[in-house]
């Protein structure tokens, strides 16, 4: 005996406004899962590129620290490294722009902070969807659950009475929409905290390294507690 109560009955009895707030809540889950697992996965990928970060203090001169942090384009620390290169040889060679006015640490900062920007935007890309899924599901949940409710006052109405036979369906439709809201928007909550703390992190040692280099740029050495790791001058080329 099939359950009144099951997931399959509610499809197969439900009608359009049920089925497609079902649909709904199925697609802004998949959505939110999708934006869990690639971001995470993401964020798992930068934490073990800032590892080899450090590595590049303790190259020989620029360029082999370059070499160091790859090739992949979408490394943020390759990216920083490259933008304060031509921010400094573009300053230095450069002398009938605007920029003239601006000292090099002034543009270097410029630049850097201008790379961090482009990358932050690329890391908090998707967590819109997620605040989104999170703060929109439950209230189409309840959606689903006002419909089922208004079922049951129909099926009351047409027998007269309110039998547990009758109302039973429509009710345990609308219970089925709330929980299914429920389930859609508690992960991608915790999903979009839990992502925008890891973020935060990423961020966190991304600015250090900013800051680091563009001491380097300007100064010709890594700010260091130690002052030891430092690099060698940067060759021209």
């Amino acid at each position: 005996m099939n359950s009144q109560f099951g997931l399959a009955n509610v499809w197969s009895q439900g009608d359009i406004v049920t089925k497609s707030v079902a649909l709904l809540l199925l697609i802004m889950s998949l959505a939110s899962w999708m934006v869990i697992i690639i971001k995470t996965l993401d964020l798992f990928k930068y934490k073990s590129i800032s590892k080899s970060a450090e590595d590049f203090w303790y190259s020989e001169d620029f360029a082999a620290g370059l070499a160091k942090l790859g090739t992949d384009a979408s490394n943020p620390y390759r990216e920083l490294a490259i933008a304060g290169r031509e921010a400094t040889l573009h300053h230095s060679n450069t002398r009938v722009q605007l920029h003239d006015a601006l000292d090099m640490s002034d543009w270097v900062t410029r630049s850097l902070r201008n790379a961090i920007d482009e990358f932050t935007s690329r890391l908090q890309s998707g967590l819109a969807i997620l605040a989104s899924v999170g703060s929109t599901a439950p209230f189409v949940g309840l959606f689903g659950t006002v419909w089922g409710i208004y079922h049951a006052l129909l099926s009351i109405g047409a027998a007269g009475q309110a039998t547990i036979d009758k109302v039973a369906g429509p009710i345990g439709e609308s219970l089925i929409m709330t929980a299914l809201g429920l389930a859609v928007a508690i992960p991608a909550v915790l999903g979009y905290n839990a992502l925008v703390r890891g973020n935060k992190g990423v961020l966190h040692k991304l600015n250090r390294f900013a800051h680091d280099m563009h001491a380097y740029f300007v100064t010709g050495a890594r700010v260091s507690a130690g002052g030891s790791a430092k690099v060698g001058a940067m060759k021209s080329d």
